[in-house]
């Protein structure tokens, strides 16, 4: 399977994903992962940026929102209509192309950072994804992105709860698995019963990488790690949403910041 048959199972979803997204029901984006991203971010105020695999545009709005000017890309059309449409009503300056994260239509160092939000886990040939968003940062530029974690993404997965439907611990196996293509049905979990009878079932392709494979393949495509975080819901935030309550047992996200190097600065040692 390559990116092309990944993009048109995302583009089949990709009407479902947004109704759904927009009404409330991606918790974990908006209470967990979303917002550990942005607080990671270093200072973009008037930076150019590229959102890679923008989906409908939710995070790529925030972004832009902090000061950047940002391109969204994605191999979706059904995406990247939805995210115009959303431009149009609601201008932030934010240009949005279809394209594949693994054939970006910009120049070599064209932007100054690079953000890439639960994408970049969904394409198979993820190394030449990220050898792509290094080509197109300039030096001295970033990439953020988030992915599922390794350590839970994995085949066997089982959440348990106690007597009250709280959860203490999680079951997992298969850690070093390779699910190359293996198609996942679901549909987000706080979507009420009514409403899910109206809607498919998302039919996602995964792809599974551990961590040891991720970090060499940013560390061999000439990234510099800068910083690595596990975003974790805070008690407020279990008790206004209790549905991800499991995640302050194990990490659900991992986000992770890499720069790439600037071979013209100067080091000065003393």
């Amino acid at each position: 399977m390559n990116h092309e048959e990944v993009g048109r199972y995302w583009n089949e979803n990709a009407e479902a994903w947004t109704q759904l997204a927009r009404a409330g029901y991606d918790l974990y984006r908006d209470q967990l992962n979303t917002p550990g991203f942005l607080a990671m971010l270093p200072d973009i105020q008037g930076l150019s940026g590229i959102d890679i695999g923008c989906g409908e545009g939710h995070n790529t709005r925030l972004i832009a929102g902090l000061g950047a000017r940002i391109v969204g890309i994605d191999i979706a059309e059904v995406f990247i209509g939805h995210a115009s449409e959303m431009e149009e009503r609601k201008p932030l300056g934010i240009e949005y192309r279809v394209a594949s994260a693994v054939e970006l239509p910009f120049p070599d160092s064209h932007f100054d950072f690079a953000t890439a939000t639960m994408s970049l886990m969904d394409i198979p040939e993820t190394d030449l994804a990220v050898a792509e968003a290094f080509r197109v940062v300039k030096p001295g530029g970033f990439l953020q992105f988030s992915i599922l974690h390794p350590c839970l993404d994995t085949p066997h997965r089982l959440n348990l709860r106690n007597e009250q439907g709280v959860t203490y611990a999680y079951e997992v196996g298969g850690y070093f698995q390779d699910r190359n293509g293996e198609i996942a049905e679901w549909i987000f979990t706080s979507t009420p019963e009514e409403t899910r009878s109206r809607f498919p079932k998302f039919q996602i392709p995964v792809f599974t990488r551990t961590l040891s494979q991720w970090f060499n393949l940013l560390i061999d495509t000439g990234f510099v790690i800068e910083r690595v975080e596990e975003p974790r819901p805070s008690d407020e935030t279990v008790r206004a949403c209790p549905h991800v309550q499991d995640a302050q047992v194990m990490p659900f996200c991992l986000h992770i910041r890499v720069r790439k190097p600037d071979r013209n600065l100067r080091v000065i040692t003393h």
